[in-house]
């Protein structure tokens, strides 16, 4: 469809084009050299960047989404994309509530954790669950964000939050998404080991020795300020937006750790993918299609996305 002038005539198909204007056939060229239109102002996103271990300062811009935010980073300091585990905002340290997800705030500081000693490890699966929350950095690597205390990994004093899964039983998972890996480790037998191939962060002296089990945080996975955010997008050129509100954020929250105990994950930026499904859905039911529709290779299962549901339109507390 084709947008009317500013004095509703349409310009003829086929005609002359001058500066984005239609002209009719024959009419006289307007006097003197027509002045350029002025180009349309984008902010210039400039982020600073540095390894977590330590380095100099970058700078990196230009990328639209975690992949190309990666190679920035890599082409900055000389090193292969690949070497990046994760990154976290505004912290050199292995914080789990400060991860780079699909969203970041136009003041935060970048840090890339990258590759460290590789590890193997030996596990039993004398339970159902061995205690483990994972998520991914969106470029291939899954890592460890939560140990349950008491549980099988937690007695496992060589496994760190932090920690990329690169194989199991030799089996290499790099380039497998986190809920993959998750089922993997579920449907394991009992009773029977089998081994790990871990790649923790490397350290900076003042992180050497360092062991994190991060609790449940009401602002997990979101790190920013009320203002303008960057969000990154798997497909399509990233937005500038503002921050989620509170009520966004609890709800994400929410789905967020419904994601952890039904399937084994956390990913803020799913939880509030999620989220935006449930609140354009008025039933279940359609939210259960418009899931599967964007989302099926996850699998969820029908009470889950009853839960999900529940949990965005109608919240404990709430009148309905």
């Amino acid at each position: 469809m084709q947008r009317a002038g500013r004095h509703g005539r349409q310009p003829p198909e086929g005609g002359p084009m001058e500066n984005g204007v239609g002209q009719e056939p024959g009419t006289p060229e307007p006097p003197g050299p027509a002045a350029p239109r002025a180009p349309r102002s984008r902010p210039r996103l400039v982020f600073h960047t540095q390894l977590a271990h330590g380095s100099p300062t970058g700078h990196i811009e230009g990328f639209t989404n975690v992949k190309e935010l990666y190679a920035k980073i890599a082409e900055v300091f000389d090193i292969s994309p690949t070497e990046i585990l994760f990154c976290t905002l505004n912290t050199h340290k292995v914080d789990m509530q400060k991860l780079l997800g699909g969203q970041i705030g136009l003041e935060d500081f970048i840090f890339a954790h990258v590759r460290g000693e590789t590890k193997e490890v030996e596990v039993t699966k004398t339970e159902d669950a061995l205690g483990l929350t994972i998520t991914d950095n969106g470029a291939g690597y899954a890592f460890i964000k939560r140990i349950k205390e008491g549980s099988i990994i937690n007695r496992l004093q060589t496994v760190s939050v932090g920690d990329s899964i690169e194989a199991i039983n030799d089996h290499t998972i790099v380039g497998c998404r986190h809920y993959e890996v998750a089922r993997m480790l579920r449907e394991l037998p009992r009773a029977q080991p089998f081994t790990l191939r871990l790649v923790q962060p490397k350290k900076a002296f003042d992180m050497i020795g360092q062991r994190t089990r991060t609790g449940k945080s009401p602002g997990e996975g979101r790190v920013t300020s009320g203002k303008e955010t960057l969000r990154l997008r798997t497909q399509g050129p990233p937005v500038l937006e503002e921050g989620p509100s509170p009520s966004e954020e609890e709800a994400a929250r929410r789905v967020d750790d419904l994601l952890e105990s039904y399937m084994g994950i956390r990913d803020c930026e799913l939880a509030s993918t999620m989220v935006e499904a449930a609140k354009g859905s008025p039933s279940v039911a359609q939210l259960a299609q418009g899931l599967d529709s964007v989302l099926g290779e996850f699998a969820f299962p029908q009470e889950f996305v009853a839960e999900v549901w529940a949990a965005v339109c109608h919240p404990k507390g709430e009148k309905e």
